[in-house]
């Protein structure tokens, strides 16, 4: 059967590996959605995102619209009249108006094995709670919250030591391959649709600020996770002598120890020990508030750090 025309919808660096794949195995892109340009940084200058970039590499029509359910982009999409829409991390929800449109549907990129973990940040909670596997599921769109039915769906194990940085590139390769197969399943008629048990769910909120916060009280384990989970970006945080610390490498110690939670220990350069609940977090991979992100041993050079100092 011929290759289906299809709208790619999908915003950070994320849905890139998919909508190369898609080009690269010559699927007819009727054009790309990607959210609006965003100020960033200190200077507020607007900066495109990463998938819009790679459309206009590609010479893709590229639209932006505030927001998709507005009468404006639906006669745009009805135009564009796609066999089918896919979407990747794309950061606005579709209305029954596109979900209902497209003859072979909307199909979905989601970093987890659903139905665990629906929602904005799946990639970074699984490693906050401590899975040890994970997954992609491809599912069909509807109008719930990652709810649709499963197309297609692998589990992978979830690295002891795998950061947020290194699950989202492992698993962003892998969904753009299986959404290849999914799109030829969906094709071809041979794609077995399959309800998610409700019952199983379990939820990834939008990360905040204060998600980051470590506390040292908690536990080794779960101090080492926040952290995994959270780098490179947007990353773990505590306060040194008032100045925001983030902490991008750790590992966990657990042992009995008597001091205060978050108290400074010994430090060389295989770490900075922290005391926390059940034993001590090493500190490898750091970065003071204006300076730059370094290892320990550099870090331990430029700071001398008063004994028994305690982290916030």
């Amino acid at each position: 059967m011929a290759k289906p025309r299809i709208l790619f919808m999908g915003t950070p660096d994320f849905a890139l590996p998919a909508l190369r794949l898609l080009h690269d195995q010559n699927y007819p892109i009727a054009g790309v959605v990607t959210q609006p340009d965003r100020p960033k940084g200190r200077s507020l200058k607007e900066v495109a995102p990463p998938v819009k970039l790679l459309a206009q590499e590609f010479g893709l029509p590229v639209f932006q619209p505030q927001k998709v359910r507005d009468e404006s982009f639906l006669e745009i999409f009805r135009k564009l009249n796609p066999d089918m829409v896919v979407l990747v991390a794309f950061g606005q929800i579709l209305p029954k108006a596109i979900i209902d449109y497209p003859p072979l549907k909307c199909l979905n990129i989601h970093p987890s094995l659903l139905p665990k973990y629906r929602g904005a940040a799946p990639l970074n909670w699984q490693i906050i709670r401590g899975e040890t596997k994970t997954g992609v599921t491809i599912m069909l769109m509807d109008e719930g919250m990652d709810s649709g039915d499963i197309i297609l769906q692998e589990e992978t194990e979830l690295g002891a030591t795998e950061t947020f940085g290194e699950l989202h590139d492992r698993l962003a390769q892998l969904g753009a391959t299986m959404l290849i197969k999914s799109i030829e399943q969906m094709t071809n008629g041979t794609a077995k649709k399959k309800p998610q048990d409700a019952s199983g769910a379990t939820f990834a909120p939008r990360l905040t600020k204060e998600t980051g916060k470590i506390n040292w009280q908690n536990n080794v384990a779960d101090i080492v996770n926040l952290i995994r989970g959270l780098s490179p970006s947007p990353t773990a945080y505590t306060s040194l002598d008032g100045q925001s610390l983030k902490i991008f490498a750790a590992e966990a110690r657990p042992e009995n120890i008597n001091q205060p939670s978050g108290t400074i220990g010994a430090a060389g350069v295989a770490g900075m020990t922290v005391a926390a609940a059940d034993g001590y977090v090493i500190l490898k991979d750091l970065q003071l508030a204006g300076k730059k992100r370094m290892l320990i041993s550099d870090f331990l050079r430029g700071h001398h750090l008063k004994p028994g100092s305690v982290l916030q």
